[in-house]
């Protein structure tokens, strides 16, 4: 049989997702007696094993023809029927998934030893990114929805230990908090999806649920509320997107995004490219075979994701904090990738998740490098002609600002470029208004994607030089704990200049251990679009002369009539043809548009800015106010909590304890007191009470009888 003797090996898969783990346990447990170096080695040399096998399974699907991997190899626990495994479905979907997740991370480790270098919680910090690896590794290679539960929840734990890592701040504490909150709507949701599988199914092995969705859900409805009946796989698809939305970062459970930047650089760069903000967007590719019967939840998970792509991204525009812009765009790009699933073009969202998951860690990277050099200062206001400075980071950022805008033959380009191509000819064939809103809303996002690119670029690395102008009254670092602030203080003194503007900062380049990863991370930013775009999009050859057969054939499942990516492929060419016709679209255009403005405001003219926030003063304050989302979850969703937690803690102290459980107390002593006076000892008394009870007890016989 062919490929069977390059079957892909239980043992390898075992070890893909213990690597990490042990490494996490040494470094979380053994931390003090093996040190820092200790630390970084035992977690780096886990997550690089993991990398290799992963590159090793990836080689063996592609290359040699092995056929995908789904086993059980323990179980878990068994009540009645019920059986819950831990086990890998690993095919090229998900082969894909361990490469990206594995090479990112393996990067970012090597990254943290540069930027987290006088950190206290150093050893901490690389069990947390290693146990945080081990987690996503979980929930890509699960083969039921159990296990799916069970990663989907530890890289939600992680994130909260790593958002709120340098615990003493309480803007820190404050956005882990509001990070799991967030993530609990979603996922209360994502549990009545998973909990609606088996009502109806019977089962979570995913295979046994794909094989039989469309017989079990096409004819069934359900009635959620009287008089109306919902099709079961829209309640579904539904349900299920909803703890997508939380994880991915949908509006409007997007809120936790932007302020997990209070974490440190490099796991914004772990959550925010190649981990846990991805986890919504590969389960929608991964149940494929659900959405697809389901035009309505398709619809809803279209308008969503054009939602987040367009006005997500129009907050980044005022945001001056480099860690935010960075942010925002992820929130857009999440949100691209989402549009791509609502228009079933599942194979696309899933090709942008790998080519965003390298030049959006690029980004992050290039701006933890861009703090390390200015002493952990992030506000853009506060810096400018960076790039003679650090030239490495700067190049390495401007290759990433390139992909991230979609320049035709960069990475960027061949996945964003096919989303906005499979939306438009949704919307042609579509006759609806969702339709049509989400080919504008990421059309016109290509605009808004290039303004807020350049202009983090200008402010950082070009003009004039400002990181002189930030006094040492107004000194704030977001990047450090107390003991790194008083250093940078101590570092600002002796830099002092000598025209009495405070304590100024000298950039730097940033150390070796900081600038290889984002090398490394630049090159599949420029070359892994024009590399794979045929083979794993379009159903050909490198160079798009020869069909072979579709990457992801039996890992996604499209109906015919859905089949938008199928359509594309009768116009493609190769990546070259695909380039050059780039240049003549539209979104390259708007993205030209947004360059040249960008350049005119922040490098030509860089007083026309603050002219525009004053001719724009309305907008520009409903953007600073993130269109009122953060007052509403504050105010309403923890306010509603707040409000039931003193209600409880009423209820709990007057009501319970002061009335039932105080109040019982009470009428026993009150009784008890009456009890006691009538017992004084006396004989007589006892004879005379005796006496009145028998002469009440006569006067009822007499009156019941007569």
């Amino acid at each position: 049989m062919p490929g069977v003797e390059h079957a892909i090996s239980k043992t390898v898969l075992i070890w893909v997702v213990l690597a990490p783990l042990l490494g996490a346990i040494v470094a979380g447990l053994f931390g003090r007696r093996i040190g820092r170096a200790g630390a970084h080695t035992v977690t780096i040399a886990g997550v690089a094993t993991s990398c290799a096998l992963s590159v090793y399974v990836l080689w063996q699907l592609v290359g040699q023809g092995a056929p995908p991997f789904n086993e059980n190899v323990y179980t878990w626990f068994q009540v009645g029927g019920l059986q819950a495994h831990v086990g890998f479905m690993v095919d090229k979907l998900t082969a894909m998934m361990m490469v990206v997740v594995t090479f990112v991370s393996l990067l970012v480790h090597v990254y943290t030893i540069g930027y987290m270098h006088d950190d206290p919680g150093y050893q901490r910090f690389f069990s947390y990114i290693s146990l945080f690896t081990f987690s996503m590794l979980m929930l890509v290679m699960s083969n039921n929805f159990m296990q799916l539960f069970f990663g989907w929840e530890a890289v939600g734990l992680v994130s909260y230990l790593l958002i709120g890592f340098w615990y003493k701040r309480p803007s820190a504490i404050f956005a882990n908090l509001k990070a799991f909150l967030v993530n609990r709507v979603g996922d209360f949701g994502f549990l009545l999806g998973i909990a609606a599988v088996l009502y109806w199914f019977g089962t979570l092995d995913y295979a046994t649920v794909f094989a039989n969705a469309a017989p079990v859900l096409n004819d069934a409805v359900v009635s959620i509320v009287p008089g109306q009946t919902w099709q079961v796989a829209t309640l579904i698809c539904v349900c299920l997107f909803i703890g997508a939305m939380g994880k991915s970062a949908q509006v409007p459970l997007h809120v936790w995004l932007p302020d997990s930047m209070e974490g440190p650089t490099p796991i914004s760069a772990l959550i925010h490219a190649a981990t846990m903000v991805t986890a919504g967007i590969f389960m929608v590719a991964r149940m494929s075979p659900l959405f697809e019967l389901s035009e309505t939840a398709l619809n809803f998970v279209l308008f969503t994701g054009a939602t987040t792509a367009f006005f997500t991204g129009l907050i980044g525009i005022v945001q001056n904090d480099i860690k935010r812009v960075v942010a925002y765009s992820t929130l857009s790009q999440l949100g691209y990738m989402t549009v791509a699933l609502g228009v079933s073009a599942y194979s696309a969202a899933v090709y942008h998740l790998m080519t965003h998951a390298f030049f959006k860690a690029l980004l992050f990277l290039s701006a933890g490098s861009v703090i390390i050099g200015m002493h952990h200062e992030q506000d853009m206001r506060y810096m400018g002609g960076l790039r003679k400075y650090m030239p490495i980071t700067y190049i390495t950022c401007l290759v990433g600002t390139l992909a991230l805008v979609g320049t035709p033959f960069l990475s960027g380009f061949y996945s964003k470029d096919t989303i906005i191509e499979a939306a438009a000819h949704h919307a042609h064939q579509a006759d609806n208004w969702v339709a049509v809103y989400g080919y504008w809303a990421v059309l016109l996002g290509a605009f808004v994607t290039s303004f807020y690119s350049f202009r983090l670029l200008y402010l950082t690395f070009h003009g004039k030089e400002r990181f002189h102008e930030k006094h040492e009254a107004d000194y704030v670092m977001p990047e450090a704990d107390s003991s790194e602030h008083e250093q940078a203080l101590a570092h600002e003194h002796e830099a002092a200049d000598d025209h009495g503007h405070g304590h100024a900062h000298v950039p730097h380049e940033s150390p070796w251990v900081v600038t290889l990863p984002l090398i490394l991370l630049a090159i599949p930013s420029v070359a892994v679009g024009f590399l794979t775009v045929g083979p794993m999009l379009f159903g050909t050859d490198v160079l798009g002369h020869e069909k072979v057969l579709p990457f992801f054939l039996g890992a996604i499942e499209v109906l015919p009539q859905h089949d938008t990516i199928a359509e594309l492929a009768k116009e493609f060419h190769g990546p070259v043809a695909f380039a050059l016709h780039g240049f003549q679209a539209p979104a390259f255009w708007l993205a030209l548009a947004g360059f040249a403005l960008a350049t005119v405001m922040y490098l030509w003219k860089p007083e026309l800015p603050a002219k525009a926030a004053r001719a724009l003063a309305w907008p520009v304050r409903v953007l600073q106010n993130k269109y009122g989302f953060d007052d509403l979850w504050i105010g309403g969703f923890a306010g509603a909590g707040l409000v039931l937690g003193k209600l409880s803690r009423w209820t709990d102290s007057r009501l319970i304890d002061g009335v039932v459980v105080n109040g019982s107390a009470r009428v026993v002593d009150f009784v008890a007191g009456i009890v006691r006076r009538i017992q004084t000892g006396h004989l007589y008394h006892y004879a005379f009470a005796m006496i009145l009870g028998l002469i009440a007890l006569l006067a009822v016989l007499v009156r019941l009888w007569t």
